[in-house]
């Protein structure tokens, strides 16, 4: 669901800038406002849960992979502005550090996967799961809402990529970026993702919720406090498992690399060949001179530790809020 670099054309990729900036400063506005000091880590980890959830790759329909995202998890557990925020964090580490989503297009890719996906999963939560009362109504509702707000992210993408063609052609009337118009985009797009990567998402969200309801209810439950090793522990865990990511064969639709969509479309669109270049420091999760597996691993900590790291430093310069 990242689109890459020189999917989307810089007129594109300036209009999806200029929304997301707004969001990202809301995002600050409304976790300043609204997060108490103690409560900042937890965007941390949320947005290592959110970094390493993308980074599982799992077979989708058609020869392609997704991933999960988290996006409506951390909005159930600590607000959809805090989501934003999180997820947003989680993105940009990705881009800059391991080239995962475009540079130019990063702002295509906040407002999709960090705004519309828990916005929309939020909502959808909060109109199935009524006052909370029913356990059993409260899961369907994480599900529902989990599967929704990917669905939505997925939907978003597909669109952009899709108008790139009608929108942008060369002299000689070939797609100057993508080259799959809405007709192909969207159905490529949202099958898979409906079919699996949605439910993938559903599942995810509703056993780390139901795991956090027993290791530390203090992040769901307003006065309940517990100390977060469990949610630590889950970091963990979700670290162990990236490798697993790895035993998905194929690229991301819309992720091919020049040479790759070349052979899929009989052509590579001029403004995808000759196009904006970011060197990662480790692209696609690799680190030179290491195996496949190990590097994986690490780019996972090294991306997990930076998030949480990150908002603990924000929380200590943070002032405790008056009540």
């Amino acid at each position: 669901m990242h689109i890459p670099e020189n999917y989307l054309s810089p007129a594109t990729c300036a209009v999806m800038a200029a929304a997301a900036v707004p969001v990202i400063a809301v995002a600050v506005k409304k976790v300043r406002s609204e997060v108490t000091r103690a409560k900042l880590p937890m965007l941390g980890v949320g947005a290592a849960f959110s970094f390493l959830l993308m980074m599982l790759n799992l077979p989708l329909p058609g020869g392609t992979t997704g991933h999960a995202v988290g996006g409506t998890l951390i909005a159930i557990l600590l607000g959809p502005w805090s989501a934003a925020l999180s997820v947003s964090t989680a993105l940009i580490i990705q881009a800059f550090l391991f080239g995962d989503g475009g540079i130019l297009s990063l702002g295509a890719n906040i407002f999709n996967i960090a705004f519309i996906l828990p916005f929309v999963g939020y909502a959808v939560y909060k109109l199935i799961s009524g006052d909370g009362k029913s356990k059993g109504r409260e899961y369907a509702a994480v599900a529902v809402g989990s599967w929704f707000g990917l669905n939505a992210a997925a939907l978003f993408t597909a669109v952009e990529f899709g108008l790139q063609p009608l929108l942008f052609k060369g002299a000689d009337g070939l797609p100057l970026y993508c080259p799959y118009p809405l007709s192909v985009a969207i159905p490529a797009m949202m099958i898979p993702h409906m079919l699996v990567a949605g439910v993938a998402e559903a599942l995810f969200t509703v056993l780390i919720v139901a795991y956090i309801r027993k290791v530390s209810p203090g992040d769901i439950y307003e006065g309940e406090r517990k100390r977060p090793k469990g949610l630590y522990a889950l970091v963990v865990a979700l670290i162990a498992a990236v490798p697993l990511g790895l035993l998905a064969a194929g690229t991301a639709w819309g992720e091919w690399g020049a040479e790759e969509i070349g052979e899929l479309a009989g052509y590579v669109p001029a403004g995808l060949a000759g196009g904006f270049e970011f060197s990662a420091i480790m692209p696609d999760y690799t680190i030179s001179g290491l195996p496949e597996i190990p590097g994986y691993i690490l780019s996972a900590i090294f991306g997990a530790a930076i998030t949480i790291v990150l908002f603990r430093l924000i929380a200590g310069l943070a002032k405790e809020k008056k009540s």
